[in-house]
């Protein structure tokens, strides 16, 4: 069985080298004699495949000495409530919202505080990222929160917003480890690893260590403290073992492929090979405008939607998986994260031209 082109959005595509490596090492770990996947995470082994993987993430991202790395559970969406549990002091926080992920996590800060929208794309269907250079945001809310690239629209901020002072809060799921980072212009920079990272089950936090008090909102758990975290390493109780596990082997592998300023090159090019297409398509057409595309989910449409569902369905047959659209949007989405490899993206536009001549 050969492996197919992966387009998923996540749990999305994995490097080889990675899986292979993991498959090796599956029935006993560097002479252990078991698996990761069963070794106690107190264990001296296990505390190495944990603080490697956190140290050779700083070592990427550079992340400064007064941050901390968390490993967390829960995923993406539980940070939407932990967020405000930790960090609402003043009961206030300025959202911007630009996709559905973005207005969850809005939402669900409404329940802690007075959450304001500062601003939102909604109104063309989250296909533009707004002006964020002169905001009315509010003088005592507790931090600014974004979504740095909207999964589902195919949007992704090239500037960071002007938080006039205040706390950045970035959810960068979709665009984790895909181009080099300037942490220190972020009070938490997080995000669910199945996009770019590794398999689902843990969430990264990168939290500036002023963040990280016992002063949280009353009736936090004690789970959803950061400072519990924060305190015992991510071991405070069983992290998601196998996945940090195979998390610190992508890092391993990113730095080998050069780092992420690497990366971004390689995003570069294989995301313009799918726009440059888009763009000269007389069937197809990208959903974004032009100056706020992300490099890694690239939404597009026929527009018709029974041409959408003939394309996904050959694209199948041929090879290419999971270009279906979120069922909130429809049609087409290709994602082509860290580890989509170039010749997967022009093999995807070859066939998409060939459909276009057969479908004209």
């Amino acid at each position: 069985m050969s492996r197919v082109y992966n387009f998923s959005a996540g749990p999305a595509v994995l490097p080889e080298e990675v899986l292979r490596e993991a498959a090796e090492e599956m029935m006993d770990y560097r002479g252990s004699g078991m698996s990761v996947m069963e070794m106690s995470h107190r264990s001296k082994v296990y505390d190495t495949i944990i603080k490697e993987a956190e140290s050779d993430l700083r070592e990427l991202m550079n992340i400064p000495d007064n941050y901390k790395v968390l490993f967390l559970q829960g995923g993406a969406s539980q940070q939407f409530a932990m967020i405000p549990m930790n960090l609402m002091k003043n009961k206030k926080a300025a959202y911007i919202v630009t996709g559905q992920w973005a207005k969850k996590a809005w939402k669900e800060a409404q329940i802690y505080g007075d959450a304001v929208a500062v601003a939102s794309s909604e109104d063309k269907t989250f296909s533009y990222i707004p002006d964020c250079s002169d905001l009315d945001i509010p003088e005592d809310a507790d931090y600014v929160y974004i979504c740095e690239n909207n999964t589902i629209y195919g949007t992704k901020y090239k500037e960071l917003p002007n938080t006039k002072g205040h706390i950045l809060v970035a959810d960068v799921s979709s665009c984790f480890l895909s181009e080099p980072v300037d942490v220190t212009k972020y009070g938490i920079i997080y995000g669910g690893v199945q996009k770019n990272i590794g398999p689902a089950g843990v969430v990264i936090v990168i939290i500036r260590e002023d963040l990280i008090t016992e002063d949280t909102l009353p009736g936090t758990p004690t789970m959803l403290k950061y400072k519990t975290h924060a305190d015992a390493d991510s071991l405070y109780n069983t992290p998601p073992a196998y996945g940090i596990y195979v998390c610190g082997k992508v890092f391993k592998w990113l730095k080998k492929m050069g780092g992420l300023s690497v990366m971004k090159e390689r995003n570069e090019e294989k995301a313009k090979i799918l726009y440059d297409f888009l763009d000269e398509s007389k069937l197809f057409k990208g959903t974004v405008v032009k100056e706020d595309r992300s490099l890694m989910n690239v939404p597009f449409v026929t527009g018709s939607d029974e041409l959408d569902a003939k394309f996904v369905a050959e694209a199948k047959a041929a090879g290419f998986e999971n270009l279906k659209g979120h069922r909130s949007v429809g049609g087409m989405r290709a994602s082509i994260y860290n580890a989509m490899p170039k010749e997967g993206v022009e093999k995807l536009v070859a066939f998409m031209r060939e459909f276009e001549k057969n479908n004209a």
